[in-house]
């Protein structure tokens, strides 16, 4: 295994040139270092087309909330514990990236996959699944026609799916399988999940005590 002053130099400027090619070197000499797990992402976020964004950034907001933050240098953490990462990999325009990906991950430190694609033919989280077997990989359907091919894995091939668009909860079992290991995640699930009821408890005694009429105008309606 090599070290952190022999890995190439991957930052460059957003403008300059990059092949699918230089982005898998990157993760294979990343997958080659020595690390201290507590310095790498837990969690990788990946989608077929940055087209897709907009639907997978329920996924960092879910994240954000939990007290992760978004790792964009491999070898230069944020003061965070619990960190991310985000790549675009199109399992038909760029099947050797989602390969690398998939097979780097374990490697490179990642706990937990969480991969987004839209379309009918949805492949990129059923093939990084089986690819990075046995990390676990959540799958989110970006469109309603996105849904049979994500979660279409025959047996002895799985892969956890949550409903069209619904990236945020992705993000929270994710958690939740980190949170196994790491008592202060289940911690803050726990605070997450007790502001949610508590939420519903005041909406609950506002709407009975204020009237419909009453709530609504509180509300801005």
């Amino acid at each position: 295994m090599g070290d952190e002053t022999t890995m190439t130099d991957y930052t460059t400027d957003g403008d300059a040139d990059v092949t699918v090619q230089d982005l898998i070197d990157r993760l294979h000499d990343e997958a080659g270092l020595e690390f201290s797990t507590a310095n790498t992402p837990e969690v990788g976020i990946i989608m077929g087309s940055d087209s897709d964004l907009d639907t997978m950034a329920g996924a960092h907001d879910a994240l954000d909330r939990l007290g992760f933050e978004e790792q964009t240098d491999f070898q230069d953490p944020p003061e965070a514990r619990f960190t991310y990462e985000t790549y675009v990999v199109s399992a038909h325009r760029t099947p050797e990236l989602m390969y690398a990906y998939g097979e780097t991950a374990a490697d490179r430190g990642l706990d937990v996959v969480i991969a987004g694609a839209g379309g009918k033919s949805a492949d990129l989280p059923n093939m990084t699944a089986s690819i990075a077997y046995p990390l676990p990989v959540i799958g989110v359907p970006v469109q309603e026609k996105s849904v049979d091919s994500v979660i279409g894995m025959p047996t002895g091939a799985p892969i956890v799916a949550v409903d069209a668009g619904k990236s945020f909860n992705a993000a929270l079992s994710a958690v939740q399988i980190l949170g196994r290991e790491h008592v202060e995640l289940r911690d803050r699930l726990h605070e997450y999940h007790d502001a949610l009821v508590s939420d519903v408890a005041r909406d609950s005694r506002d709407l009975h005590d204020r009237g419909v009429a009453g709530y609504r105008e509180r509300r801005g309606e």
